[in-house]
């Protein structure tokens, strides 16, 4: 069982502030770009450095929590707004944080060579999603989570739609359509459910849903997985593909910091906090989602074979990697959950890399479809080498993030006795390979036409995007140190 050790800090608070005032900040600065890049890249350090700073508490097992708003007994009893942050919602924040520092340095190389409009809009967008993806990190019960997952929709629906053209209007409108209509017809009326069956919405050890009826319990995680659309799962992942007319440093927002990300962490979070492991084991629940996830890993992993536009090819990756997530904690075992959240930090750090190098890839020659990328290998070696990396790391090549990842699933898979499951997972790895190493093919082996006119993109976006390729590294060779933060939530 996990400490119940807690501890009360306006930390967590003044970290999830630190990019809305930022917001504020980039604002004022818009005519200036040096002093709104400058505020930007500040007030990522610095909420970085309020997330760490949490670190020796959450070693320690403390659960840190942050009262605000208790509504009274007599209206809404156990009801009101709080932030509380736990191993699970550390492990996000500190990814989410960290990676926000080289998502700024990199927009800074690509919105710049570019010409891009509205760059000060950009970077306001971009400090408000980070609050967003944050406050859902912390969140200490389903109410202020539900907050904090519409405000990131609303703050990211600029970033979908800055080409301000006919197509990202049409993404955008489909955006909204699927994030927001899937949270008010299925999120809200299942954490109304949940008040009503249990008389809280906090997130507990172990869950709140003891004593509940087997099938108002199954009503309701059917409607918060479907209310959670953000985590990609099949049929409601035709967004995020549709996202992909945004500018590559947005599509590396939404796959690896924020949008999707915030997604599969909410519904771990609901499994863990909400159901509980126990309970959902008791009632059979677990097993069924982990399939209808499986569905998802293979046949999103299939769409990305057909995909020769290399930013819809990684969308229809993160569709499927991310569903990793949802397959390891309704796998209900110990190694499955510590998969799940595992591959949340290696997803993170993989697939931003691989849109990093995307974006590197089509401002150093301004080529968007993988058959016209031959001999890229050899005139842009700094970004397929990290390419490379993150590309190995989704595959699962050890020591690699990835490996850890499907290491520990394949362990969790055997400890649930589900050898469908181990199946699934050695099919989609194949699949992994045959849609990535074409890619690495078509850098390495074919011959260019035109590789006088090739060359790399701006040093600051290729220190961005080689900092997260060693980050999957590490990532992988020192996964026991992450998964070692979850012992108490497995």
């Amino acid at each position: 069982m996990m400490t119940l050790k807690t501890i009360v800090s306006i930390v967590p608070l003044l970290a999830i502030l630190t990019s809305l005032l930022a917001a504020f900040g980039i604002f004022a600065l818009r005519k200036s770009p040096n002093w709104r890049e400058g505020c930007s890249i500040l007030a990522a350090v610095v909420k970085f450095g309020l997330v760490m700073s949490l670190y020796p508490l959450i070693r320690d097992g403390y659960t840190v929590e942050c009262p605000i708003v208790t509504f009274p007994a007599g209206i809404l009893p156990n009801l009101g707004f709080a932030l509380r942050v736990d191993a699970l919602g550390f492990l996000f924040a500190a990814v989410a944080s960290f990676l926000w520092i080289l998502t700024t340095l990199y927009s800074i190389g690509y919105m710049r060579t570019l010409k891009e409009h509205a760059q000060a809009r950009y970077y306001v967008c971009f400090a408000l999603a980070l609050t967003g993806a944050l406050g859902v990190a912390f969140s200490g019960n389903l109410l202020t989570l539900f907050l904090f997952y519409e405000f990131i929709t609303v703050s990211t629906y600029l970033l979908v739609v800055h080409e301000e053209n006919e197509e990202a209007y049409a993404a955008g409108t489909k955006y909204l359509t699927y994030l927001m209509g899937t949270g008010k017809l299925f999120f809200l009326p299942a954490i109304i459910f949940t008040y009503a069956l249990t008389g809280t919405l906090d997130f507990k050890v172990g869950g709140v849903f003891a004593g509940v009826s087997p099938f108002w319990a199954g009503l309701t995680l059917i409607l918060f997985v479907a209310g959670v659309a953000k985590a990609g799962l099949m049929p409601f992942h035709n967004w995020l593909p549709s996202a992909m007319v945004a500018p590559t440093p947005v599509s590396a927002l939404l796959h690896a910091v924020a949008v999707v990300k915030a997604g599969v962490f909410t519904i771990v979070r609901i499994v863990l906090s909400i159901y509980g492991v126990g309970f959902l084991d008791n009632l059979g629940l677990g097993i069924c989602m982990a399939f209808v996830a499986s569905i998802t890993v293979v046949g999103a992993s299939i769409i990305a074979l057909r995909q020769d536009n290399l930013k819809m090819r990684l969308a229809y990756s993160t569709i499927s990697q991310l569903s990793y997530v949802i397959l390891g904690v309704m796998l209900l075992s110990p190694d499955g959950v510590k998969g799940s959240i595992l591959q949340i930090v290696a997803h993170a750090f993989g697939k931003i890399t691989l849109f990093f190098c995307a974006g590197a890839i089509y401002v150093g020659i301004h080529k968007k479809y993988i058959s016209e990328m031959a001999g890229i290998g050899k005139t842009m070696p700094w970004t397929m080498g990290a390419f490379t990396v993150g590309a190995f790391s989704m595959i699962g090549v050890p020591p690699l993030a990835g490996f850890a990842v499907k290491w520990r699933l394949l362990l969790g898979s055997m400890e649930a006795h589900q050898i469908l499951i181990v199946g699934v997972l050695l099919g989609s790895t194949l699949l992994n390979a045959a849609y990535f190493l074409p890619i690495l093919k078509t850098a390495y082996f074919d011959e260019s036409a035109d590789a006088a006119h090739q060359h790399e993109a701006p040093l600051i976006m290729r220190v961005a995007l080689v900092t997260t390729a060693v980050g999957t590294i590490l990532v992988g060779l020192y996964s026991d140190f992450f998964v070692s933060l979850l012992k108490g939530l497995a």
